[in-house]
């Protein structure tokens, strides 16, 4: 039977069996029932009370079942929040990933305006090793005396070379193209990698004779039209852009269609790019065929084919061979004569031109169609009022007295009071249900990945109760916030439950936070579920950096000052991994010289120079001191942080609690780890303990002080809440650089080079302590080892774990635990943080400024000689710190914590 003569039928069962099934809710209502009370009650029929309210209630669970199952548009659009469209990352937002293949390079620039076509190949550039003195060159001659190895000489792996088919008629804008080109690779590179020079494939003349016979109809000009974009395509394959309905026509799916970069001018076919690879030979057979498939031509009489500078008699030529990145073209001194018969044409070259032009025209126009048609057309939703409800007791006969219209004729006392009782027992359902219906309208908040919700369960007033004010006290109608804070206030774990909220939404992206959230936990305690929600917040935030340019290097290539430091052009991976491990800041900044903690020396009675320490603000206020004084700069790092995780774990809903009524101190009070004081003068101070020293007596229970006073108790609380959140959500010591070896390589385009520009190796000695490349895949990644997280030995075995695994497999890392806060030290050439980010400051300032204003003889290559000897030598001279901890061995039963101590076989003191 054919679809059109099939019959349109109602089936006869209709069941659903879910919440839009009535029938279904009411059987499974009264199996319950049987199972709960089936030696009390057996009379199930409809007349009975208690059967009517389940045929209510399940009556109103299919209006609740039918609002859920609407579209998932008409249900994100329903609120009134914004638009939903802005709330989920789209398939072009996340889908694609910047260039990583050569294929994608070839997309990235067959895309700019005047590229034809394009091809990267791998640039090679030998260096030769002296493993005697260490030193690496480009000269052969330099380490032809000795007798090393030759695998010990190696090829750098990671340079590129560009070959470009440019457009015709682009010839006085070269210079501009390739400067898109540079724009874009550096924009998209790949990290340890980088594009040495952009070359124009090489011309291969070819002349084409051809007698050719059309039909009488024929339009002769069109035809000798269409035979040269034929031939022209032959020599170089064009590639088309599609839109993305094109592409579905096509039957890609959207990992497909989005699977690499986005295109300004739409989508490139797979396939029909790698067909559209230079030819290496030109088959007269092949042309012959082009020429017959044009409409029109009847049959080719003559024809013959030569290299341009060959004579006309010379033409015998059935294949010619090209060589690397050479592109046969047809030269002018080709001739195609046409005859209609016996009688020969003359071919108006005008009006050829205006055909060609009409062909060039239209790929235009398919391209305007591509590139204005990338994207999916998102559903508009239908907007419901999704929390609207209405008390089920309208819905129940008028014989029970509980709706709108009341009881009938006189009631007596017995029967209102029956009333009101039945009325109050499903007002119980009522507020359940109405909580329902108010959750369905608040799902598109309850899904988003900003972080502005306080609170995850939500209820509404059942406002058409009559009566209600006789049935419940302390229900306000008018206020469905306050309504929702007396009922769920207590029941509401917002943080839990946003955390449980914002794992469904990374696990869309295979993504968790599990492991981290552990290793969180053992550094601070309580307050770790917040701190952890925040940064699963920003991760999502950033999702469409940290998964698109995941393996992105940072753009260094001709940037202003202002872009190379404190700033966040910094690469894609460094983002992924800082968004992993909750860096809050991922900028290249200067670490060492974060204004926020400060520490000081100072001579004491004993005269011994001993350290403290001070914190302060954003606006360089004080806001908390030591209080006791340390004898080693580690003692004084720990004592800081120690402090800091007190705070952090201190609870903002205790302190807010407490300070709701006017506060009585006789001596102290103490909120979790803040110590409260009052002096006589009636000022109030604040102090932050340790709360494993219980005695008041003991002066080591007071780590920090903030010395002011305030008057008012309101002063007060705002300003310990302001310290907590300061050091939640602002405070931060942490980064971290990368970087790439390839970068620092010199100029490669030269033969000879100083040897003091190349990054040292290891000598025959330690032949085996570090591969002889330096430069290939490679990269350094130097991280301050003094801050709180980065001092804790689990905190740094797990970064190393999530830097090898965020990094490209291919590449190798040298991780560096190092350096001091500035003025830590006495002398500043101790300081190897703060003296690795001057040298790498100043080296990529001079570099930019080589690139933006060369001089007469220098490339695109060429590196500052001062700036990058001073930089490699700082790089290559780090020496990692580690936390300070006394031998501990697991057999010793006395010790009650593990913090600190080295374990014997455990503890892991190397770096990678």
């Amino acid at each position: 039977m054919s679809i059109l003569n099939q019959h349109i039928s109602i089936p006869k069962n209709v069941s659903t069996k879910d919440d839009l099934d009535y029938y279904y809710l009411r059987q499974i209502g009264i199996e319950y029932i049987e199972k709960l009370g089936g030696k009390l009650w057996t009379d199930f029929n409809s007349h009975d009370p208690g059967i009517t309210i389940l045929e209510v209630i399940s009556y109103a669970i299919t209006d609740l079942g039918m609002r859920i199952n609407l579209p998932i548009e008409d249900v994100l659009s329903s609120n009134n929040s914004g638009d939903f469209h802005e709330q989920f990352f789209k398939a072009s937002e996340v889908l694609p990933t910047s260039p990583v293949t050569e294929n994608d390079y070839r997309k990235l620039f067959i895309d700019i305006q005047g590229v034809k076509n394009c091809w990267l190949t791998v640039h090679e550039k030998q260096v030769f090793a002296d493993l005697k003195e260490g030193k690496l060159s480009y000269d052969s001659a330099d380490t032809s005396h000795l007798t090393t190895n030759l695998k010990d000489n190696f090829w750098l792996k990671g340079l590129y070379d560009v070959y470009v088919d440019y457009e015709d008629g682009t010839e006085e804008i070269v210079d501009d193209i390739n400067d898109e080109i540079k724009r874009r690779f550096h924009a998209n590179r790949n990290l340890c990698e980088d594009l040495v020079s952009i070359k124009p494939i090489n011309q291969y003349p070819i002349k084409i004779c051809a007698d050719i016979e059309v039909e009488t109809t024929a339009d002769e000009e069109k035809i000798h039209a269409l035979i040269l974009n034929a031939i022209d395509n032959y020599f170089s394959p064009s590639v088309n852009f599609y839109s993305i309905q094109q592409m579905l026509d096509k039957g890609y799916g959207s990992t497909e269609i989005f699977d690499g970069p986005i295109l300004d001018n739409g989508f490139i076919e797979n396939e029909e790019l790698a067909k559209a690879d230079l030819t290496n030979e030109v088959r007269l057979s092949d042309i012959i065929k082009l020429i017959m498939a044009i409409p029109g031509v009847k049959h080719i009489k003559e024809i013959a084919m030569g290299d341009c500078a060959q004579e006309a008699a010379m033409l015998d030529d059935w294949l010619l061979c090209m060589g690397d990145y050479q592109k046969p073209m047809l030269c002018d001194k080709s001739v195609f004569n046409y005859n209609k018969g016996v009688l020969p044409l003359s071919i108006n070259k005008t009006k050829v031109a205006e055909y060609l032009q009409e062909l060039k025209d239209e790929e235009e126009e398919k391209r305007v169609n591509a590139s204005e048609n990338k994207t999916f057309t998102l559903p508009e939703g239908e907007k419901y009022n999704l929390r609207d409800y209405t008390s089920i007791q309208s819905e129940f006969p008028l014989t029970y007295g509980i709706g709108p219209e009341g009881l009938i004729d006189t009631p007596t006392t017995e029967r209102v009071a029956q009333a009101k009782q039945l009325k109050a027992y499903l007002t119980f359902f009522d507020q359940i249900l109405a909580s329902y219906f108010k959750h369905l309208e608040q799902v598109s908040d309850l899904l988003s990945v900003k972080g502005n919700l306080t609170q995850t369960y939500f209820t509404q007033a059942v406002k058409d109760i009559e009566g209600l004010n006789d049935l419940v006290t302390d229900y306000d109608v008018n206020s469905d916030s306050t309504l929702t804070q007396t009922l769920f206030e207590k029941q509401d774990n917002d943080i839990e439950r946003r955390n449980a909220l914002l794992d469904h939404l990374l696990s869309r992206f295979a993504e968790r936070f599990s492991e981290y959230t552990f290793i969180m936990r053992a550094i601070y305690g309580a307050s770790t579920d917040e701190m952890v929600l925040r940064n699963k917040e920003d991760f999502l935030s950033d999702y469409k950096i940290t998964s698109t340019n995941r393996g992105n290097a940072a753009n260094l290539h001709k940037q202003e000052e202002i872009n190379l430091w404190n700033t966040s052009n910094v690469s894609g991976t460094q983002k992924r991994i800082a968004r992993l491990l909750g860096i809050k800041n991922y900028n290249r900044r200067s670490l060492s010289q974060q204004h926020n903690v400060e520490t000081y020396t100072l001579i004491n009675s004993d005269n011994e120079r001993v350290y403290r320490w001070r914190l302060r603000d954003n606006n360089h206020k004080i806001i908390l001191s030591a209080t006791d004084e340390y004898y080693d700069l580690s003692s004084a790092n720990r004592e800081i942080y120690f402090a800091i995780s007190q705070i952090i774990q201190t609870s903002e809903e205790k302190i807010k609690e407490v300070f709701e009524n006017p506060l009585i101190i006789d001596d102290e009070l103490v909120i979790d780890n803040i110590q409260i004081h009052q002096s006589d003068s009636g000022k109030y101070s604040y102090d932050i303990i340790n709360p494993r020293i219980t005695s008041h007596h003991n002066p080591d229970r007071i780590i920090a002080k903030r010395f002011n006073y305030y008057e008012k108790q309101d002063e007060l609380k705002d300003s310990i809440l302001q310290l907590i959140q300061f050091l939640k959500n602002e405070f931060s010591e942490e980064g971290l650089f990368v970087v790439e070896h390839m970068l620092l390589r010199p100029d490669v385009t030269a033969d000879i080079v100083d040897k003091e520009l190349f990054l040292p190796i290891s000598k025959e000695d330690c032949h085996q302590c570090e591969p002889t490349d330096p430069y290939s895949y490679r990269v350094s990644i130097v991280i301050p080892g003094y801050t709180f997280r980065f001092m804790n030995t689990d905190f740094r075995n797990y970064m190393e774990k999530i830097i090898k695994e965020t990094l490209p497999s291919h590449i190798l890392p040298k991780i560096c635990w190092i350096g001091y806060r500035d003025n830590e030290v006495q002398n500043e050439e101790d300081n190897d943080l703060l003296q690795f980010e001057n040298a790498y400051r100043k080296y990529l300032f001079e570099k930019a400024k080589i690139q933006k204003e060369p001089e007469e003889g220098q490339t695109d290559q060429d590196q500052p000689p001062l700036e990058l000897k001073t930089f490699i030598d700082k790089l290559t001279k780090l020496s990692n710190v580690y936390p300070t901890g006394r031998l501990f061995d697991c057999s010793d039963d006395d010790n009650e914590s593990l913090s600190g101590n080295i374990i014997l076989g455990k503890t892991n003191l190397g770096s990678l």
